[in-house]
């Protein structure tokens, strides 16, 4: 599946490059310098593609991103020209006129680019690029500013207290968006939330993260003073893909252990005698893992139950095993629009972002503290979240 995405991706790239190629060629600027040169024209018209090259030497997956917006907006604006340009057409015919040229400003032929007559600004061009770049400016923003999202929950069950505040967080990707002290710093936002307990639904780092940042964000777990622990289950990307890191997941989960991390991977383990959190082994893992059923099976079906599962993707069976609250990232919220809800189109998510409430289970997905490596959020933003769960 995956596969045929990417291949997707990069051919709409491609394509999209030649367009912009065209494009390009239209800019005042370049008619200007090239006149009546087609050679120079079209070597002008290759600066789209040559800046995404260079950028793409630094960081293949943002240039992608960048430059499939651009294409994407600059279709759009042509296409809503056209459409205009004909209702003016027919309505400039009856009085026996036509403005279409003045409409998209270009005052160029649209295969060659070549002057048609006085040179004017490219505006729909223009326009377009001032568009994207705020966009994604907004887009920079909503990934990197980490917001608070509070949800408050009710349960019939005896939590041996009022009301137990936990902090779950996830996808924090650490090296992507922030290294270690940056991660570092965050903590320092959630121990300012005096939780009782701190739950992290899994990408806790990435491919790509390095020893230093990996030990130096346990030390900041470390940190954090709460009621009853902290508590971590693995993401798809805390094992790691490529094996090109300079730690192993047996390392982290040492360094994890050294802080006061408890790591549940198909493990329970019963808080204050009042609640459990069950920790899942993702459901990437090799060998597979249990059953939600088989999980809850000795438990005591009187006590609230609090499942981390990073991936959203076992509504059905958890809410039959009838556990109270289940916990999960991976989604990122969506990320970007408009492709927020592919995961749930294509059957790999049962939910994007949010709480939802199936039977007597609530659930929550995140969209996450960091990214895996897109520095844009256009259809979400980062969070991390407080639950505040009040018992009889």
């Amino acid at each position: 599946m995956w596969g045929a995405i990417l291949s997707a991706v990069g051919i709409t790239t491609i394509l999209g490059l030649i367009y912009l190629f065209t494009r390009f060629r239209r800019f005042g600027f370049v008619r200007r310098i090239a006149g009546d040169r087609k050679w120079v024209s079209r070597l002008l018209g290759l600066i789209p593609i040559f800046i995404f090259v260079i950028f793409s030497l630094f960081n293949m997956y943002n240039a992608i991103i960048v430059m499939l917006h651009l294409i994407v907006f600059w279709a759009l604006a042509e296409f809503v020209t056209r459409i205009v340009r004909k209702l003016r057409g027919k309505s400039d015919a009856a009085k026996g006129k036509d403005n279409s040229e003045k409409l998209e400003g270009s005052g160029a032929s649209e295969e060659d680019g070549k002057p048609a007559g006085k040179i004017r600004p490219y505006w729909l061009g223009i326009g377009v690029i001032l568009f994207t770049a705020v966009y994604l400016c907004i887009g920079y923003y909503l990934a990197n500013h980490i917001w608070v999202t509070t949800y408050d929950l009710t349960t019939d069950k005896d939590l041996g207290q009022k009301t137990v505040k936990a902090v779950l967080f996830a996808d924090s990707h650490i090296g992507t968006l922030f290294d270690g002290e940056g991660f570092a710093k965050e903590m320092e936002k959630i121990q300012a939330e005096n939780p009782d307990i701190v739950l992290i639904a899994g990408d806790y780092v990435d491919d790509s993260t390095s020893k230093e940042d990996m030990i130096r964000s346990c030390q900041a777990l470390g940190e954090l003073k709460t009621t009853y622990g902290i508590y971590y289950v693995s993401g798809n990307h805390d094992r790691g893909y490529f094996n090109r890191r300079a730690f192993s997941y047996e390392d982290m989960v040492a360094e994890f252990e050294k802080n006061g991390v408890t790591v549940l991977q198909d493990d329970v383990t019963l808080v204050n005698d009042s609640f459990y959190i069950i920790g899942r082994k993702d459901k990437s893992t090799k060998g597979g893992r249990l059953s939600m059923e088989e999980i809850v099976a000795p438990l005591d079906r009187e006590k609230y139950m609090i499942v981390l599962d990073h991936q959203p993707s076992d509504y059905d069976a958890q809410a039959a095993a009838g556990v109270d609250l289940v916990l999960s990232g991976h989604t990122h919220g969506g990320q970007l629009i408009p492709i927020n809800h592919v995961g749930e189109w294509i059957g790999a998510n049962d939910r994007t972002y949010g709480l939802e409430t199936r039977g007597r289970t609530n659930f929550v997905v995140t969209s996450g503290i960091a990214d895996w490596a897109i520095w844009f959020k256009t259809g979400t933003k980062s969070e991390y979240v407080v639950l505040n769960i009040t018992g009889k």
